[in-house]
């Protein structure tokens, strides 16, 4: 009787462990935990403040919710017009601030909570997608790991900006894709150009991996030529049917064709424009700037800065390659300076978190080199999403929460490493080699 008893419990607690609702909820709870003892410092919460309202993306959703429209970023100076955002997002925060005050406490709170909800809510595409290249054991270990991750909550609960939903939104693509591969189905296809759509009106920069993600995703129906182009079609009809008001509406506003967002020129001139770059030269910050930007207007502007960088990266590609290295040293490893330097004048939880975020992508890479030296079919596309989605970032500037958005892949990679290596420790490595097929890849931790 004892013995059974033991084995329910063990069985239980297997249950619970792999049950995603089991595991969002904590990691909700967690992220809220967080909330909670360091709510104080949102009490006076300013505009003023980048991080309390996301500085642009607060200053556009004031103005739509004081009823000036879509415009104004740059802390409400009033300056007509932008489209240095997708909509979704400014959108959101400008419903909040309808019902709840416009830069309120009480605002900055349930922001918080529902960027909250967004961190936990990673959770559950992470398992499907770990499940599905590496198997089940992988897939729990890598939720579970998402729950403690410090990033994932420091974002959800110190920024306000979009980077919480744009990572939830890349791992439900990739999840969605892995599910999506070699399907005959019009409906589904069509979902995933919804899918699609509404990420480029979350945040653009997730189109940077669609062409090869898609492609991966209808490879095995290219000897159904015919049939596969018909999926291709209905699912870029109904991508092209999300992005079309956007792109009239500025069209219609602006008089250029604006699919998505206006501030490419500005985002490379901030770091390419002087030998010795310096953002503080953003119009947010530096008034001579936002002067020249309201006098000129956002789109004669921001043409005027893409030609300005281009003559920098032209007149200086040398120091243009430099900087270009230091962005993608940078986006990996948070190191900005000398590590000698930087070591000796930084305190210790600082020195904790270099470590921490160094051994994250040590392990991720890792993950990714094993996966592809064992020919597992969908660690491919995971890989080629971490290789492609920086790269603009290189190109402007960088930092953890860019790339932020590809962390929940990392995860998954960086747990598998773990995992790999401990098998063969154990001598199993068999146990743990990857699959080809996804019902394998399922078995191979049943």
């Amino acid at each position: 009787m004892a013995d059974r008893e033991r084995v329910s419990v063990r069985d239980l607690s297997k249950r619970l462990l792999a049950s995603t609702g089991l595991i969002v909820v904590a990691a909700f709870a967690v992220r809220i935990a967080y909330l909670c003892y360091d709510m104080h410092q949102f009490q006076q919460p300013s505009v003023r403040d980048d991080l309390q309202f996301g500085a642009e993306l607060g200053s556009i959703a004031a103005s739509i919710a004081s009823g000036h429209g879509f415009g104004s970023p740059m802390r409400l100076v009033p300056s007509g017009p932008t489209a240095i955002f997708a909509p979704i997002y400014p959108y959101l925060l400008a419903g909040i601030f309808k019902l709840f005050g416009i830069f309120s406490y009480t605002s900055s709170l349930v922001i918080r909570t529902i960027e909250c909800a967004f961190s936990a809510l990673t959770c559950w595409p992470i398992y499907a997608i770990g499940k599905k290249v590496f198997g089940r054991t992988v897939g729990i270990a890598a939720a579970w790991t998402w729950i403690f991750l410090p990033g994932a909550t420091y974002f959800a609960v110190e920024w306000v900006w979009d980077t919480s939903l744009v990572a939830l939104w890349m791992a439900l693509l990739v999840a969605a894709t892995f599910e999506l591969r070699g399907s005959e189905r019009t409906d589904w296809w069509v979902g995933y150009g919804a899918l699609w759509g509404i990420g480029a009106m979350i945040n653009p920069s997730l189109l940077s991996v669609l062409p090869f993600l898609a492609l991966w995703a209808i490879w095995p129906l290219r000897h159904r030529l015919a049939h596969a182009a018909k999926l291709g079609v209905a699912s870029s009809l109904i991508f092209i049917a999300c992005i079309v008001p956007w792109t009239v509406r500025n069209y219609v506003v602006f008089h250029s064709f604006i699919p998505f967002r206006s501030n490419f020129g500005l985002e490379w001139w901030l770091e390419n424009h002087t030998q010795f770059p310096d953002r503080s030269a953003h119009p947010i910050d530096y008034q001579p700037e936002l002067d020249k930007y309201v006098r000129m207007t956002e789109i004669p502007y921001m043409a005027e800065k893409k030609r300005e960088a281009f003559a920098f990266v032209r007149a200086y590609p040398a120091d243009a390659a430099q900087f270009a290295l230091h962005r993608f040293v940078r986006t990996w490893l948070e190191i900005s300076e000398s590590p000698v330097d930087l070591w000796r004048t930084i305190p210790f939880y600082l020195k904790a978190f270099i470590i921490l975020n160094c051994t994250f992508s040590l392990l991720a890479l890792l993950g990714a080199l094993f996966a592809l030296h064992w020919q597992n079919s969908f660690a491919t596309p995971l890989a080629t999403v971490l290789l492609v989605y920086p790269i603009v970032f290189y190109i402007t500037h960088t930092g953890l929460r860019y790339r932020f958005p590809i962390d929940p892949l990392m995860v998954v990679f960086a747990v598998y490493a773990v995992a790999y290596s401990l098998s063969l420790v154990k001598g199993r490595r068999r146990a743990l080699l990857p699959e080809t097929s996804t019902r394998a890849a399922d078995q191979s931790f049943s």
